[in-house]
């Protein structure tokens, strides 16, 4: 590995198109849109979020779970507006961190750098504990030989740490494999489910939006109906669409690939989405849909899509659907760790975190904030394995406490970007202030996402069936105190380092044209 220097200046535009990496630079021009829309999407995990989130959100919406995604898909396109209008000025692997500084200032910037980054270790580390349980089930189903939960775990997670190491590109690879099959075994199930149409017909109350608020179909099955949970599987399921500026220093026409690629992830899988969480009501019909996914939480099958696959398409289709949802939760899971690792290295960078957090290997990956992430991710896993190290807890405790909290602060972050995309464009990138796309876009974005952190907080305890675990009941405290960390560490450069200070959210990979803009911007924080 090489150690690094700080860097004290923009990147010059040319740097852009170079395949060689500068020591403290990212591989270069590795990534075309492909690669990007495939660690955008795999982070998604289409298998993954309907395995997992879709009878989630039927237990908070019933039949309506369809119009949880179509309003998040509504919500977030909106959001995309403005963050693509962002991105189009300002390249850099530090995504919102590097957004946030740009439009409300360092420290608010620093605070929401350091949550997200601990929000996507939280996000790996969940979505390990679904491979996990899923990992576990079918192997035992499939050989009868029963395997602790935390071993396939640990084992993912030690595969992850050795794919960091090397290009990048080996990742995309493994990624894009893994996204074709599940989006075709996703469409061969909806296909077949809605060609035969459904157990009982096919209705149009699913994509109903007023239905998610009370569904008595769930509160009959639940004891209690809670639009929250609904609309918090139907964002989790997207979390990584975000991912493409995270990307930027390795894409090849980092401008262009930003706006194709967030655009596709979020439409292209809100479609999918929608499809597949409406064949699944259908599949089981609009009044026994929740009692399916009691039945899945009883252990009465390890999917509820399951029955489905081998009823409307036969069972080659659920075999296949084992298998990928062991492979699509391991991508996803890769794609998280990516992400968190490109965050953790931005802020090494920067002064923000410890140097050495940016050195590359040899193959120019951020290897030192990999192995971080892996350290901090298994310290979580190992956490939630000691609390309770049962088959079930791998996916009802990890697999959705953590990502509770990742998702809120998530969603926090998200508002944040809304407003300091408005700022920016109304103070250092006015020229190319819109009042559609750079004010009124970001304005119900942001409304959009503290209307679901209100949801969430006031729904977590029914989502969790937990209400006097701490974890649960402390949960937006901890989220503050995440984001208050990084509030901390600005303040404490702002006294001991200025100059670094100074610089912080200045990264990145501009034309000359906004190199001017940036150096024009106005000192904020």
């Amino acid at each position: 590995m090489t150690d690094v220097p700080l860097p004290t200046a923009t990147i010059p535009a040319d740097a852009t198109t170079s395949t060689a990496a500068a020591p403290h630079r990212l591989a270069s021009g590795a990534l075309g849109l492909p690669g990007v829309i495939f660690c955008i999407v795999t982070g998604a995990a289409p298998m993954t979020a309907m395995l997992f989130n879709v009878p989630i959100a039927v237990m908070g919406g019933g039949y309506a779970a369809p119009a949880a995604f179509l309003l998040a898909t509504l919500a977030l396109t909106i959001f995309s507006v403005g963050y693509i209008a962002m991105s189009r000025r300002v390249t850099s692997a530090g995504g919102f961190y590097t957004f946030i500084t740009r439009g409300l200032g360092k420290i608010t910037g620093v605070g929401s750098g350091v949550l997200i980054a601990l929000c996507y270790m939280l996000f790996s580390a969940s979505v390990i504990g679904v491979m996990g349980y899923f990992a576990a089930t079918s192997i035992e189903s499939w050989t009868g030989v029963k395997i602790p939960v935390w071993v396939y775990m640990f084992a993912a997670l030690a595969l992850m740490t050795v794919l960091a190491w090397f290009h990048i590109e080996l990742t995309t690879r493994i990624l894009g494999v893994s996204l074709v099959a599940e989006v075709l075994a996703l469409v061969i199930l909806s296909a077949g489910v809605l060609f035969k149409g459904g157990a009982h017909g096919l209705s149009a109350k699913p994509m109903n939006p007023a239905a998610v608020f009370g569904n008595t179909a769930a509160a009959h099955t639940f004891g209690t109906a809670a639009a929250g949970v609904a609309l918090f599987a139907a964002f989790w399921s997207w979390v990584g669409f975000e991912m493409a500026p995270n990307y930027a220093e390795e894409s090849r026409d980092p401008h262009r690939i930003a706006k194709t690629a967030t655009y596709g992830s979020v439409i292209g899988l809100g479609v999918l989405y929608m499809i597949v969480s409406y064949a699944f009501v259908s599949g089981w019909g609009l009044s026994q849909s929740a009692q399916a996914v009691k039945d899945q939480i009883a252990g009465k099958y390890a999917s509820a899509f399951y029955p489905l696959a081998e009823t409307f398409v036969g069972h080659w289709l659920v075999v296949v659907m084992q298998v990928l949802a062991i492979v699509s939760p391991f991508a996803c899971a890769m794609a998280f760790y990516n992400t968190a690792a490109r965050y953790l290295f931005s802020l090494g960078r920067e002064g923000v975190a410890p140097a050495p957090l940016a050195r590359t290997s040899k193959h120019h990956s951020p290897a030192v904030a990999s192995m971080t992430v892996t350290l901090l991710v298994g310290a979580i896993v190992l956490g939630f394995t000691v609390y309770d190290s049962s088959t079930m807890a791998a996916l009802t405790k990890l697999g959705t406490w953590a990502p509770l909290m990742g998702v809120l602060g998530i969603l926090g972050v998200q508002a944040l970007t809304s407003f300091a995309i408005i700022r920016y464009f109304l103070t250092a990138a006015r020229d190319s202030f819109h009042w559609l796309t750079t004010l009124v876009a970001p304005v119900v974005g942001a409304a959009a996402m503290i209307g679901a952190c209100y949801l969430l907080i006031d729904n977590r305890t029914v989502l969790a069936g937990a209400g006097d675990v701490p974890f649960i009941k402390y949960l937006p405290e901890v989220v503050i105190v995440m984001f208050l960390l990084g509030v901390g560490i600005a303040l404490r450069m702002r006294a001991k380092k200025p100059g670094q200070y100074a610089e912080l959210g200045h990264f990145s990979l501009a034309d000359p044209a906004d190199e001017a803009a940036a150096k024009a911007e106005p000192v904020l924080g």
